[in-house]
Formats: C-alpha cells, structure tokens, sequence
C-alpha cells in the first residue's frame, strides 16, 4: 500500500491532543503543526482517521507541495495535476484558499486561478468544465500558501467533522464538538470518572463523553468526501465502517450529569441526547450552580460559564464568580473543575489557585481552558 500525505486540521491549541490521537489511529510520522496535525498513511488510514477522530476538524489529502516566490508556479503546479484521475466533469468543485505570512498580494486572484487550472484540464480532455458550487460542493479542494512554500490538497471529509449529523439544536454560544472533545481530553477525563457541567447549555460536553465512553465512533451517522472521490476502495471503507459498528455499545446510565438554571438550555440538552440516542446515560437536573450539592464524592467539573460581552453582563459576572470560587471550596473538595471561558478575569475573580491555563480558540474567540484542584480551605488566594 503506497503511503500519502496528510494534514488535518483542528481548533488551535489542540494540536498535541491531535497528533496524539492520530498515532493511536495508527497514523505515521505524526507531526503537530499550527492548528492541525500532518501524517502519513494509506487510504485506509485516511478513511478510519475521518470515522474515529474527534480532535480533526478535516482530513486533507496532500496532491502537491513545492516552493514558490509567485502565483505563476501555484497555478502551473494546480495543472499540472491528473484531476480526471480523481473526480468528473460532472461535479461540482470548489476552491477555498488559506495563508500565513504568504507574500502574495491576493488570495482570491490565487483562488481563481487554481480554480481555471482545474477547470481548463478538464476542458482539453472532454470540452466540458465543472461547475462551481461555493455551498455544497460534490469536491472541495483546499490549497494553502506560507511564506515560501504552497500545498494543494483534495478534502476526503465534506462537511466539517465536527458536524456529525445528530446535534439538533443549539445554545447561545454552541460549542463545536471537536473543540469539547478536545478540552475533556486536556482536563483528563475518562471514561468511568463522575462527570458534571453545571452551565450544561446544549449539552455539548455530555454527548461527548457518553458517545466516548460508549465506544461510538463519531462519524458513523453520516457521508464523507472521499465516498466521491476515485481510486478509494469503498469495499474497505465497509468492512471499516463495520467494524466500528460492532465496536460501538448500547446506552446505558453512567456518571454523567448536566445541570443548568435554565429550562430551555435543558431542553435542548435533552433533545440533543436523545437525537444521539443517548438520554439514558446523562442525568438532566435543573439546578442553579450555586445551590448544587456535587452528585459524587470527587469527579471533574468542566463548563464552559456564560461571559458577558456587555458592561451590565460583565458587572454581573464580577458578582457571580467569586460566589461560585465559595461553592468549590465549600462543597466540591476533590473534584477538579476546568472553565472553558474567554473572560480572562475568571482566575482573579474566583479566587482558587489554577493549577493550568492551557490557551484554546473557539473560532477566532482567544480563549482559556483553566482548570483547578478544588481542595478544601487549601487553596483559597487572599
């Protein structure tokens, strides 16, 4: 089996969470990079890594790499690739360009351009060009430009990875699924260990952990891009498919809890388990925070806390976070509670040491992942 390049990407600040999921996956010469992770490994690699990871936001098939100084020799490296050996005239493409400290004055003339090259190899070999369709496209093709070297990749995933076909509805700020998966992997959690989010919103957090602990691959309910592309044993892709199937356990009660002061929060929290078949492993209680006995002797706490963008939210929050610091120390001796938040006053406010500050982004959203060792009447800051 010949041996391709890949790059995956993943929200930043998961990256060695990533790679290492990738080894486990059985990739090779795995290697963390900026906002995603490269590895090699045969189709059947690709196709298992887009079915189990849930750190990935894409898996993209490298087609060609080189230096570069101009447009010119993106462009002439975009023709020069056998596309017909990939996809047909009949599907429609698009081209989605990404950079970092590239010299190139403009991406979307370098769009274009790969775009008319794809196009023009079609039309010398059967008089016809693709249609491009920017929304839904049958092929995606991604190209991506530093400031001395280009890439040009074919997209196996589609749709994101993070959209795994069972979340129906959304909190105020919805967490993508990639992103909670990463941070229960960086606050420790595993499958067995008492789990409670108290500000449960949609409930990103629980589906997370019960399809984990359940062993369901996250990509089983849904289609993939590779599944268009030619030269990829779809035979494989079954037995690989089954083999997940058979791997995955039915729902039973665990040690997952998800509270929220909010009855519409829980409701769509509710709704989203029971989309993932899921609602019998989660115990949903309508609970404010700070009036919460834990539901076990120790655990992890992980939450992502409401933060205010407004001054009146702000001020509210400032009032609010040193009461929750009081509840830890009071009543969750322990347990080990993580803050996914971009309000970086939650450590001073709170008033508890934070043994790590890991940096995460949601999106383009600087974030934190604080997480802290509740002890007892230990650990309180003056």
């Amino acid at each position: 089996m010949p041996l391709h390049h890949f790059f995956a990407p993943c929200p930043r600040g998961l990256e060695t969470v990533l790679a290492d999921e990738l080894v486990a996956l059985g990739g090779q010469s795995v290697q963390a990079s900026d906002a995603g992770a490269t590895f090699q490994g045969d189709f059947g690699l690709a196709m298992r890594v887009n079915l189990e990871s849930r750190i990935a936001s894409r898996v993209l098939w490298q087609l060609a790499a080189g230096p570069y100084t101009g447009e010119q020799q993106v462009i002439e490296a975009a023709y020069r690739l056998p596309w017909s050996d990939w996809i047909t005239v009949e599907q429609t493409l698009m081209v989605d360009t990404n950079a970092h400290r590239c010299p190139l004055r403009s991406l979307d003339f370098v769009t274009l351009r790969i775009k008319d090259a794809v196009c023009d190899h079609f039309m010398e070999r059967c008089n016809r060009r693709p249609f491009v369709n920017t929304r839904q496209p049958d092929v995606r093709i991604h190209a991506f430009l530093n400031q001395d070297t280009y890439f040009l990749y074919l997209d196996t995933s589609g749709d994101a990875l993070f959209k795994r076909g069972s979340r129906l509805e959304s909190g105020e700020a919805p967490l993508k699924k990639n992103l909670a998966a990463g941070i229960l992997q960086l606050a420790g959690w595993q499958p067995g260990i008492p789990l409670l989010d108290p500000f449960c919103g949609a409930g990103t957090f629980l589906v997370e952990a019960a399809e984990r602990a359940l062993e369901r691959a996250p990509g089983l309910g849904r289609a993939f891009g590779f599944e268009r592309l030619a030269g990829w044993d779809l035979a494989e892709w079954e037995r690989i498919k089954a083999a997940a199937q058979a791997r995955a356990q039915v729902a039973r009660p665990m040690p997952i809890w998800g509270h929220d002061l909010k009855g519409d929060a829980l409701e769509a929290a509710r709704a989203n388990l029971a989309a993932a078949n899921l609602l019998e492993c989660v115990q949903l209680k309508q609970v404010n925070m700070l009036e919460s006995t834990p539901p076990a002797p120790s655990g992890l706490l992980v939450t992502n806390p409401p933060y205010g963008v407004r001054m009146g939210e702000q001020a509210e929050l400032a009032l609010l976070y040193p009461k929750l610091g009081d509840v830890l120390k009071q009543r969750y001796a322990g347990w080990t509670a993580g803050f996914f938040t971009a309000d970086m006053r939650l450590p001073k406010l709170i008033r508890l040491t934070t043994s790590r500050r890991i940096p995460l982004f949601n999106g383009a959203l600087e974030c934190r992942l604080f997480l802290i060792k509740v002890v007892a009447g230990s650990n309180r800051k003056p």
